[in-house]
Parts: structure tokens; C-alpha cells; sequence
């Protein structure tokens, strides 16, 4: 008798700027998961960050225009719901699985892992308080600060200490080239290089349009930009490490050379580098997966300067699945081919829900209240 299949629900979509960025990493997921094995629910988080049913998910998928099928899904919906972001789990049948697509807001930071959590059911990933921190570049480097791992001085401006920080006390502390981003975004969305009093104020104007954290980042001179796939729990092993030359008019890898355009970026796979180059980054990214308690997997981002010195740039705990991402190409070169990949990824999974239901939450009642006398003066 056959074995039943493992029900799976694909969650892609939701309501951030690299909404089309996942879309494209499920569609590759999707094609490469073993239908032998798992029976695959498209479920789509809308720009609103409504889930809609397979049904509609798939007709996305096909190619239909997605705010059309999204507005006739949410026809038969009830929005009005508190439920209304979610109800149509309700319907979906069996769901063993929850493997989340989702870059960027509600999906690396935290919120869905929150949700499969309540469901009691195993995911793909990091957990929530990871996922959380991992998501957050400040939280991040002030981990990596206290684990002794090299990275990029910054000073972090909040709309309170903004005015603190003109463009000329950040040439003293920082130097004449910064990088201003964000805390919580992804894919180099709100990134701007600068190196002047005008695109400082510009790149300010832009970064505290998509969070109230943002981030001024010392900025290394013509730095290479090297990544490394992380795959495992408690003994997480490391990939080959692949290096990326972006165009020589580009200031950075961009999000128009990540996802939009990139015929001009050279990827090297895996890059040539001097075996201690290799070793100190593999080492320091294996730590930081520790350190930072990511689960499944992740993508680490590092420059190295002129000296051959590497700075960890972020980790990405939901890391690109596209054509162009490096994620699976660094692993396909390290012996682990896609489908076998997602196999994997879904029994680290599983295992970790294993692992932390091993965890008691049991409790004491507390039986009849004894409050003490009170004295009042």
C-alpha cells in the first residue's frame, strides 16, 4: 500500500514590497516539490495581506491578473471578519505542513511562525523570536556585536534622535561613504549609497518611508559581495560560497539586479578565494546561525574589503527561491539538488516541532486565592 502523502500548504504572496519577489520563489518550489510525496495547497496572502484559497491561488500561478482573481475571491469572502486574513484555512482540508514563502513583512519576521505555532502544526524555517530578530538589521548586529562577529559600524536613527545626526557628524563618525537602510526590509529595498549631504537627506526621506528604524552603515570601498547557504538545526552544515559582480555603473547588488534585470551580474559558483578567506567565512556564518537561533535555513550575506576581511552583512532566514537567487544554486553546487533540497528543509521542519514538543508547559493550579493582610499609610 502506498504511503499517504505529506499535505502541504504553500504560503506565498503577502502584503510587503518583494510580493512578486515570492511569488516567483513558490512557482519554482512548487514545480520542484516531488508530487509522490506531498500533496501541495497554494494558499496566496493578497497585498492586503488577506489569504485566498487554492483555487484562486492557482489561477495566479496560471498567469491570470492577479488583482481581478483577488477581487473576485474577495467577493465570496467576509471581510468584515476579525478571522477574515486567514478564514480560508478553515476550508482547506488537512494541513500537515506549512511551508511559508513569504519574503520580507509578516513572513521573515515572525508573524506567520506565530500562526503556525497556534495551529500546532511543523513549518519550514526559523522560529518566531529568530525569525523576529534575524528580520531586524539593529537586533541583528547587536547580536552579532555581543557574539563577537565582525560587521559594519552603524548608528541608528529613530524619528527622536534624527535631527541629532546631520550629514556632517556622520562624516566624522562613519566617513564619507554610508550605506541607509531600513531595519526592517529586505531584498535592498529603501538601501541607498551615499556619499553627500543631499542623498543623505534623500536616502532618509526614503528609508523612514518603510520603517521607523533606520540604519547608517559605515561603507567598505569597493567591497566583493559573497553568500553562504546555511541548511540544519542543533548541527547546521555549511554550502560552497558564491560570489556576485554586479555591472561596473551599479553602486550595489539592488533589488533591479536581484530580481528585475540581471544579465549584467556575474555570478561565481562557487567564487575563488583563499582557503582562509573561505574557512573565516564559513566559520563566522555557522556562528551567527547559532548565535542568532536560526532554524531550516538561511542565506548569509558578507563583503569583504581590499584586505580580504569579511563583514556579515544580514542573514535571510526565508532566502530567494527565483531563477537568480543563490540560495539553491550554492547548494546545487555543493551536492544537493532542489527537489532534495525541499525534502530536506521540510524533515528539518518537521523535526524541530518534534524537538520542541518535548518541551513541558505543564502547570500548578492554583487551587483556592490567599491574599496576605494589607497594610495601608
Amino acid at each position: 500500500m502506498a504511503k499517504d502523502k505529506l499535505h502541504v500548504a504553500l504560503l506565498f504572496g503577502g502584503n510587503s514590497s518583494e510580493h512578486d519577489v515570492s511569488k516567483r520563489s513558490a512557482h519554482n518550489i512548487y514545480d520542484a516539490m516531488d508530487k509522490e510525496k506531498y500533496d501541495v495547497k497554494l494558499f496566496m496572502f493578497t497585498k492586503d495581506g488577506i489569504l485566498i484559497d487554492d483555487e484562486a491561488s492557482r489561477r495566479i500561478f496560471d498567469g491570470e491578473p492577479e488583482d481581478q482573481v483577488v477581487q473576485e475571491a474577495y467577493a465570496k469572502m467576509d471581510l468584515d471578519s476579525p478571522l477574515a486574513p486567514i478564514k480560508v484555512l478553515e476550508a482547506a482540508g488537512p494541513i500537515d505542513f506549512f511551508y511559508p514563502v513569504i519574503h520580507g513583512n509578516l513572513g521573515e519576521d515572525g508573524t506567520v511562525q506565530g500562526l503556525f505555532r497556534l495551529l500546532k502544526k511543523p513549518y519550514i524555517g526559523t522560529g518566531i523570536a529568530g525569525s523576529a530578530m534575524a528580520f531586524d538589521k539593529d537586533l541583528t548586529k547587536r547580536i552579532l556585536d555581543h557574539a563577537g562577529i565582525r560587521n559594519t559600524p552603524y548608528i541608528l536613527l529613530t524619528p527622536d534622535n534624527r535631527a541629532d545626526y546631520p550629514w556632517h557628524r556622520i562624516e566624522e563618525e562613519l566617513g564619507g561613504l554610508v550605506f541607509v537602510k531600513p531595519a526592517k526590509q529586505g531584498s535592498s529595498v529603501g538601501i541607498h549609497k551615499v556619499t553627500s549631504a543631499a542623498e543623505y537627506d534623500a536616502a532618509l526621506a526614503d528609508a523612514f518611508g518603510y520603517d521607523f528604524k533606520v540604519l547608517v552603515e559605515q561603507g567598505l570601498d569597493h567591497p566583493r559581495e559573497i553568500e553562504i547557504s546555511i541548511l540544519g538545526n542543533e548541527e547546521p552544515i555549511a554550502s560552497k560560497l558564491g560570489g556576485i559582480s554586479v555591472p561596473a555603473g551599479d553602486d550595489f547588488y539592488d533589488y533591479n539586479n536581484k530580481f528585475v534585470d540581471a544579465s549584467g551580474v556575474v555570478f561565481d559558483l562557487p567564487v575563488p578565494t583563499s582557503d582562509k578567506l573561505r574557512e573565516e567565512i564559513t566559520t563566522m556564518a555557522l556562528k551567527a546561525y547559532k548565535a542568532l537561533d536560526l532554524k531550516g535555513m538561511a542565506r548569509l550575506d558578507f563583503l569583504v574589503d581590499q584586505n580580504d576581511v569579511p563583514y556579515l552583512g544580514e542573514p535571510n532566514t526565508l532566502p530567494g527561491f527565483t531563477n537568480i537567487s543563490l540560495y539553491p544554486q550554492m547548494w546545487k553546487i555543493s551536492g544537493i539538488d532542489y527537489s532534495e533540497l525541499i525534502d530536506r528543509l521540510i524533515q528539518l521542519g518537521i523535526e524541530e516541532f518534534n524537538h520542541n514538543n518535548e518541551i513541558s508547559y505543564s502547570f500548578k493550579s492554583l487551587g483556592e486565592e490567599h491574599v496576605g493582610e494589607k497594610r495601608y499609610h
